[in-house]
């Protein structure tokens, strides 16, 4: 079906993929929608879409004049992930053929952009006090959502390590570096937003202390149930 074929005018629906199959970047034959190239950078949007959330929540406490100075640039950080995770996508989408159409920092990840992920992390756990047992999510609305985006990306690890096994232009890239450190820049940016409101990560296991101090060192271990990093 074309879009001229629709019984309707719009401008977003095109009738195209009513088939199962969506075009990539660049061009090309289409692919099914369940197509490993497919699977991973469409998780990669479901990750922006909650770092959205994440977004809109401080947004909302802006808008009531409850949002606490101890957010410092939070927001603005998410906003450039959402922003960058349109470059991982787009890396994503595109048939090794097309490969040579990439341009780094736009349709393809770059090794600055791996770095000054990195940069991010050290600064935001330097910031705050680290947990030194898993962590259970939920303290607070704003570390949840960024909870739920860290799992979100970390499956979109998962498809992307897939396809890399049959695509050695994305194995060679720096696009695992990147969602590897996304997601443990995550983890740190909830405890960012947790202790934003004062308030601590709650532990998997009661009878182990709460957090420690981020001085010289890091996390042994994070998130609900495993350790990717």
């Amino acid at each position: 079906m074309t879009r001229s074929e629709l019984p309707f005018d719009s401008a977003v629906a095109t009738g195209k993929g009513d088939d199962g199959t969506t075009g990539l970047l660049f061009g090309g034959p289409r692919v099914r929608k369940d197509d490993l190239r497919t699977e991973a950078y469409g998780t990669v949007d479901e990750t922006v879409a909650a770092l959205g959330l994440a977004r809109a929540e401080l947004h909302m406490k802006e808008q009531y004049g409850v949002l606490s100075r101890n957010f410092g640039g939070l927001g603005d950080t998410i906003l450039r992930l959402q922003r960058e995770l349109f470059v991982v996508g787009a890396e994503l989408a595109t048939t090794p053929e097309a490969r040579t159409k990439q341009a780094d920092g736009v349709t393809r990840v770059s090794k600055a952009m791996v770095e000054a992920l990195g940069d991010t992390l050290v600064e935001a756990e330097g910031a705050i006090e680290l947990p030194r047992e898993f962590v259970v999510p939920g303290e607070t609305r704003v570390s949840a959502a960024l909870e739920v985006a860290r799992t979100t990306s970390r499956r979109a690890e998962r498809r992307t390590v897939t396809l890399a096994a049959e695509d050695q232009g994305i194995a060679d890239g720096h696009i695992l570096a990147y969602l590897n450190r996304l997601a443990d820049l995550l983890w740190v940016l909830a405890r960012v937003a947790e202790q934003a409101e004062a308030r601590g990560a709650t532990v998997a296991r009661p009878d182990r202390t709460r957090g420690r101090r981020a001085a010289a060192s890091t996390t042994d271990t994070h998130g609900s149930a495993t350790d990717d990093r």
